[in-house]
């Protein structure tokens, strides 16, 4: 019996004596590191602009299309996943990871981003949104004594992916090309995501955790009463909750799709050097994931989020004057990265808190499909960069969405309280 059972059994607490909940977080993990890996598009942005003669708009379009899909399938994800459980869900993912990423290989007989868009944008935008929807409802069942790390935790491979895998996608797209590297992935991503598929598992029946300590007191849990789907999109904490993520993603998305871009054209950085500011982003995108996880469970979620989409609005606003050396690039980089730690960490903490668990995995979908629209504004960024030869106008355009997003959220607070 680990220690979690120990501590527990004593305070009433009843567990599944043969299952370790630690090994949820793992399995989350995984597979959010594998969607990581198709997330972190930006080390493809400039190869496909000088190689291949593509625009700065044409580059970034697969990825803004794998984010539309990728929020779209999380609906439909989030309903099956409640009903059949996570592990067959997410297993359907990872097959997804390798169809996708193969096709994509093609690129040299199929050089057209149309074609990325339909390989790499709808069908990993699939595998993503399968394997999404499993990892925060799973996770926040497992753990009601501490939600924010739980869910924080088990998405933090999506944060960490661009710093273990930015600089190595360099040197492959450097020695294999673009299409070699898709072929590499194909096989690496399908296995570890599979791995952490046959991991996943919902909560036995009757499992429950009754109390948790705090400020060294034991409280006792508040239960959520379940509300289903149809239900909670006619509330208006629902769109408050939809529009607030459509904006403050945005920014994020604006970031990682421009970030390297701008190290590479505005600072005349080499690319290897580039890639490490969007690891440095990448570094407090994960590693943050748990940080803020933990700081919600402790002083309040809508708290964390205030204070960190003050601190990105004001990045972003001020980026192109104040970003004008590889250091303060990389400093704003990583202020950037606990922004979008954060809204991944905690907008599924409070649609659980406000709605429950019996319907998470849809009810987030709902949520989450919000995040499609966010993609717009990254593509919106790259078109003002085509058009201006300007990245100022991008990070202005991210600056304020994130501004409208934070005031979007104060309104939700006054609903919520």
């Amino acid at each position: 019996m680990d220690n979690y059972q120990n501590d527990h059994l004593s305070k009433g607490v009843e567990v599944d004596q043969t299952h370790n909940r630690w090994t949820i977080l793992l399995a989350g993990f995984l597979l959010s590191l594998m969607g990581g890996m198709s997330y972190a598009w930006g080390s493809f942005v400039v190869p496909l602009v000088q190689d291949w003669g593509w625009t700065n708009t044409q580059a970034v379009l697969p990825f803004t299309v794998l984010i539309i899909v990728f929020a779209i399938t999380m609906v439909p994800a989030g309903w099956i996943q409640d009903r059949i459980g996570p592990r067959k869900v997410a297993t359907w993912g990872a097959i997804q990871f390798f169809v996708g990423y193969a096709l994509s290989g093609l690129l040299k007989w199929f050089p057209h981003p149309a074609w990325l868009v339909f390989s790499y944008g709808f069908i990993v935008g699939i595998a993503c949104g399968l394997t999404y929807s499993c990892i925060a409802p799973t996770a926040r069942k497992w753990y009601a004594d501490r939600p924010g790390f739980a869910v924080s935790t088990g998405v933090m491979g999506f944060g960490l992916a661009a710093v273990v895998f930015s600089p190595f996608k360099k040197v492959m797209i450097k020695s294999v090309d673009v299409d070699g590297t898709f072929l590499i992935l194909s096989v690496f991503v399908t296995i570890v995501a599979l791995i952490g598929a046959r991991m996943m598992r919902n909560p036995p029946e009757g499992y429950h955790v009754n109390s948790v300590k705090k400020d060294g007191n034991t409280h006792e849990i508040k239960k959520v009463e379940d509300v289903m789907p149809s239900d909670f999109i006619k509330t208006p904490v629902f769109y408050l909750l939809w529009l607030a993520l459509a904006m403050v993603i945005g920014g994020g998305l604006t970031a990682i799709g421009l970030i390297p871009a701008y190290g590479e054209i505005q600072l005349k950085l080499a690319p290897t050097v580039a890639a490490t500011a969007i690891s440095a982003y990448a570094l407090t995108n994960g590693f943050g994931r748990p940080i803020v996880g933990m700081l919600s469970d402790k002083v309040g979620t809508m708290r964390v989020m205030t204070i960190v989409y003050v601190i990105q609005a004001t990045v972003f606003l001020l980026l192109p004057w104040v970003a004008v050396n590889y250091w303060s690039l990389v400093i704003c980089s990583l202020l950037l990265g606990i922004g979008y730690a954060t809204t991944f960490a905690l907008f599924p903490v409070l649609v659980s808190a406000g709605f429950g668990t019996k319907y998470l995995g849809m009810n987030y979908g709902l949520v989450f499909s919000a995040f499609g629209i966010g993609a717009l504004t990254s593509l919106m960024g790259s078109k003002l960069l085509d058009m201006t030869n300007s990245f100022t106008p991008a990070f202005l355009l991210a600056g304020i969405t994130t501004v409208i997003g934070l005031i979007l959220l104060r309104i939700l607070n006054t609903r919520i309280n």
